[in-house]
């Protein structure tokens, strides 16, 4: 037509492959987007089932993905792009052969809106809505094809992995060396009381504390069942001495909410057949490797002073509370309700008895060791327990013995699989 901006031109037999190969290469962005919604929008009742049947070949691909997050993430993203790259041409190919410009500035538009358009809803958005309605059903379908590109794409995953890790560590050094710095002015006030001292460490530490460092444990939580009766609850909320106490629906992973004791004190004369849930208010959820003065920011902007803890599954690791954050800069807060216990009992000259969730610092600072004594075995653990954990590299029995720095720690009383008490015997 003429004086037409675009037009259209008679279909050669030239632009079956190249739109054959588009199709494709939009299935492969379609399958990629959706496994990345599908792997990480599984729950923790996925994976457990997942695990339950490992002898299933879609189960131990998906399993041998999620153990290295990382590399699936890497590999996602570089399928991904070098997939919309290759559809972007080919969609400009196919649109020249099909097409003619009047200008320049007219193909370039004609083209971007074909391809973003393309992109977006059969590569995008429609295999994402899919697999999160049906995560388990289409992991389970893509692992394979993923574990396949995992390990062609491993040279350039690797290389993504290094760099963004290269640029992480130069972050945290410098981050590190300011701590330091600041861990250095603390040390110097040398007129500061014990007290101040304390609080002026607290507050150097404090930015670079994570929740998973301060949070109550699972094995400690003091939670209720959504389907426990109220007289049940209200012994509960009694025995444990909470104002806020977390409901599950069937385990800890599941937590509908959280219960305020403030709110039943309306109803706090009423019978078993009081339908305490209707009281539950929302729980809020946070990383275990969130800051903790990134934390503090968030209960102040939402008005919570409490949140459920949470790994990368979803699984419920424990909860932290607004005076955990607090007790991090000024100390332990104890109020005329708490019971003043003891973390450990001294038996005698060479022996003591210590809780097993006693915190490495702790135990170090009361029989007076070196700050990061236990450095080169603790691994990742935090406490004696999990330090025995680590030194063992197995579950203990009652009895149990493990020696590390001319001490030698006891497994004195096991709860469950659970070290509850620790004996420590100090060298001669």
């Amino acid at each position: 037509m003429e004086g037409s901006l675009v037009t259209l031109n008679p279909v050669d037999i030239g632009l079956l492959l190249p739109g054959a190969v588009a199709v494709c290469l939009l299935a492969v962005s379609a399958l990629v987007s959706g496994a990345e919604t599908s792997f990480f929008s599984l729950t923790p009742h996925d994976i457990r089932d997942i695990k339950a049947h490992p002898e299933k070949s879609s189960n131990d691909a998906i399993l041998r993905l999620l153990g290295d997050v990382d590399q699936l993430i890497a590999t996602i993203l570089v399928v991904n792009n070098l997939v919309n790259i290759c559809i972007v041409i080919l969609a400009a190919r196919i649109i020249n052969l099909l097409f003619t410009f009047g200008s320049a500035g007219m193909r370039f538009l004609f083209e971007s809106v074909i391809a973003t358009f393309l992109l977006l809803l059969f590569g995008e958005i429609i295999p994402k809505v899919f697999a999160q309605s049906r995560p388990l059903r289409f992991a389970r379908t893509v692992a394979r094809p993923i574990l396949l590109m995992r390990w062609l794409m491993r040279p350039f995953a690797y290389i993504l992995i290094r760099t963004s890790s290269t640029i992480s560590e130069h972050a945290a050094r410098r981050n590190e060396i300011s701590l330091d710095e600041l861990a250095d002015a603390v040390d110097m006030t040398a007129t500061a009381s014990a007290e101040e001292h304390n609080m002026l460490s607290g507050i150097v530490k404090f930015a670079n504390t994570e929740v998973q460092e301060i949070m109550r444990p699972r094995v400690d939580v003091v939670a209720v069942g959504i389907g426990d009766n109220y007289l049940s609850v209200k012994e509960r909320i009694i025995a444990s001495g909470f104002s806020r106490i977390p409901v599950y629906d069937e385990d800890l992973d599941n937590i509908k909410g959280i219960l305020y004791v403030k709110d039943l004190l309306p109803y706090i004369n009423n019978g078993d057949e009081f339908g305490w849930q209707q009281l539950l208010r929302k729980a809020y959820f946070v990383p275990e490797h969130k800051k903790i003065n990134d934390l503090l920011e968030e209960f102040q902007s939402n008005k919570v002073h409490m949140a459920v803890v949470v790994d990368e599954y979803g699984s419920t690791l424990g909860i932290v509370s607004l005076e955990d954050i607090l007790e991090e800069i000024v100390g332990e807060i104890s109020d005329e309700s708490d019971a003043v216990e003891s973390a450990y009992t001294k038996l005698d000259d060479r022996n003591y008895l210590f809780d097993g969730k006693t915190h490495i610092g702790d135990f170090e600072r009361i029989l007076q060791l070196p700050e990061n004594t236990f450095a080169d075995v603790k691994g990742e653990a935090e406490t004696l327990a999990g330090l025995m954990l680590e030194i063992k590299r197995d579950f203990l029995k009652k009895g149990d013995v493990v020696t590390t720095h001319d001490l030698r720690f006891t497994a004195h009383t096991i709860e469950g699989r659970r070290i509850d008490k620790v004996q420590v015997t100090l060298p001669e």
